[in-house]
């Protein structure tokens, strides 16, 4: 054999055994990489962390979080001679139907029996692997030449969802959530109301890692080997909301909201003295878990997004900047020209018309003529800035997501004598139900103007309670203003438009309004009416707002807001929130 020949098998004999190396390399590097269902001795599972809930004052959860497990099995592992009664005995545990379960199984190797496994659920199934064990339903099989596996139930976190024990109490405030996957496990984000404005406070906060050897049910061995960090939930909310008093509200604001033939109606109860809102309720409401496409247009609350001309509930605000400006004096005489007056190039009118009224009694009757003549007293900018102190044109700060601003349109627009007459009797502004809910307060709160909030503290793990700052006030009328305002608002209730508001020994004031609705740039016959005000007894006073869209079957404030307001009160006396005082 030649120098070339023994060269050339040398050659061949080292391709060879490298090729060898190559195939070697490429088997033992797809065993590394390749996802089997092999058990391991060591396991390490995440124990996520959950949503936080939303809790009423008086306790009740209205929104909470539960986590959803899977549960697979190894059919291989499953004795063909007890197959029945795993079948048997899954269901039962597990309240999944037996077809469910047999179908499941047809198929060979790791299959998923469900994806929505409860948390009590998954401890009774847990349960169930072990017993199964014992009862040599599962069996080993053969995975090598030498090697065999026995494995039971395996029952893994596969998310989280969000539970709403009352249905559609409290929508569209309490908001709904969507779901996100975070490396094959289901969140959950707020994507309207409370569940989005308060995301930072109720999202999960640290998930648990638990790592350990496994037994039998491939659940983790707790012993000195075991490595746990613990998970850190969402924190829970607690809102102002007495649950109580907010069905009783919904319930008769679905009432009037039939007899009325309205679209809709909102209403609200406020503490005055601080800015607690108690209830918030509206007739058009949805449950969040069932989101139909007929609940589209509930889901975005009208409380704070959906501006809107408010008519004459404007009427005492433009009044109060008169008295504060000191241009006006209660007793001052104002033309009514019988009910119809020339403004520019149109007319405005009076349901009921006057030849001569006194200052205050534009308010108590509402005059739209004598107020477009008492606003003319204020310049551009105290009518301007007036109207800004009150909150109008920016945002209150509620804690509900996407809140408008409303339209306040630019100082120099207030030199006009028509947009100043219009402004002042409640048009040519658009403005939210609670931007009209917080500058009414201030008439019943010392002329301070103080923030709406739905929510008063959160809860950390160790049950400590950390409240939000609600404590800044702004002064916005002086005392004097406020008694007088305070006085008129009650003679509206006692002798003018809102009469069927009074109740016998409680302190009610408050204005009506019935706005024309503009559509594509005229007014058309259709109605918004509202009554704002108060009701107050010796120790407690409440602001309240009532806004009735479209009503039908009549339109007038006193016909259809004030009912609603004094339905309302009667609730508060009900559940022990007012008390009236048996000797007025």
């Amino acid at each position: 054999m030649d120098t070339t020949t023994k060269l050339y098998k040398i050659i061949v004999i080292f391709v060879l055994f490298l090729i060898g190396i190559v195939i070697f390399l490429g088997v033992v590097l797809k065993i590394i990489i390749q996802e089997r269902h092999l058990p391991r001795l060591y396991i390490e599972e995440k124990n996520r962390a959950i949503r936080g809930s939303i809790i009423t004052q008086d306790g009740y959860q209205v929104s909470y979080a539960n986590k959803l497990y899977k549960v697979e099995v190894n059919t291989r592992c499953i004795d063909p001679q007890k197959k029945e009664l795993f079948i048997n005995l899954f269901s039962i545990y597990s309240g999944i139907p037996k077809s469910v379960v047999r179908k499941a199984l047809r198929r060979r190797g790791y299959v998923t029996i469900s994806y929505a496994i409860d948390t009590k659920t998954a401890y009774q199934l847990k349960i169930l692997s072990r017993k199964l064990d014992a009862l040599n339903v599962f069996i080993p099989y053969k995975v090598g030449k030498k090697r065999y596996i026995k494995q039971g139930l395996t029952i893994l976190e596969s998310g989280e969802t969000r539970i709403f024990p009352y249905g559609d109490t409290l929508t569209p405030v309490v908001g709904y959530v969507g779901k996100i996957e975070d490396d094959g496990y289901t969140r959950i984000q707020g994507i309207k109301g409370l569940e989005k404005f308060y995301e930072h406070i109720v999202e999960p906060k640290q998930d648990g890692i638990i790592r350990g050897k496994r037994d039998i049910g491939n659940n983790i061995i707790f012993n000195k080997e075991a490595f746990i960090r613990q998970r850190v939930d969402g924190f829970n909310l607690h809102l102002n909301i007495n649950i109580f008093l907010q069905k009783n509200i919904e319930r008769l604001l679905d009432t009037h909201k039939f007899d009325l033939g309205a679209k809709e109606i909102i209403a609200a109860v406020m503490d005055a003295a601080t800015g607690k809102i108690l209830a918030m309720a509206s007739s058009n409401r949805y449950h969040p878990k069932r989101i139909r496409r007929e609940d589209y247009a509930a889901l975005n609350p009208k409380f704070t997004e959906y501006p809107f001309e408010p008519g004459s509930v404007m009427k005492p605000i433009t009044f109060a900047l008169l008295l504060e400006n000191h241009l006006v004096n209660l007793f001052d005489i104002v033309r009514g020209y019988n009910g119809k007056m020339r403004l520019g190039k149109g007319y405005i009118t009076d349901e009921h018309g006057f030849d001569w009224i006194s200052a205050e009694n534009v308010i108590v009757y509402s005059s739209n003529i004598g107020m477009a003549q008492l606003a003319q007293r204020l310049n551009a900018m105290q009518f301007y800035d007036g109207l800004r102190r009150f909150g109008f044109g920016q945002r209150t700060g509620i804690d509900l997501p996407y809140e408008k601003k409303g339209k306040l349109l630019p100082e120099y627009k207030f030199e006009s004598k028509v947009y100043k007459a219009t402004v002042g009797y409640g048009y040519g502004i658009s403005v939210t139900f609670v931007q009209l809910l917080q500058a009414f307060n201030i008439f019943n709160n010392d002329g301070y103007r103080v923030l709406p909030h739905i929510a008063e503290f959160y809860t950390l793990p160790n049950n400590k309670r950390i409240f939000f700052d609600y404590k800044k006030r702004i002064k916005v009328l002086s005392s004097d203003t406020v008694a007088t305002m305070y006085n008129i608002l009650k003679k509206v209730v006692q002798k003018g438009t809102g009469t069927v508001a009074k109740i016998s020994g409680l302190e009610i004031g408050g204005k009506t309004g019935t706005a024309h609705i503009s559509k594509r740039g005229s007014y058309v016959k259709s109605y918004i009416s509202s009554f704002f005000g108060f009701a107050n007894d010796t120790k407690h006073r409440y602001t309240i707002g009532v806004t009735v869209f479209e009503p039908t079957t009549k339109h007038f404030a006193s016909q259809t807001a004030v009912p609603v307001f004094r339905n309302i009160v009667l609730e508060l006396i009900n559940e022990g929130f007012l008390n009236p005082n048996e000797q007025e």
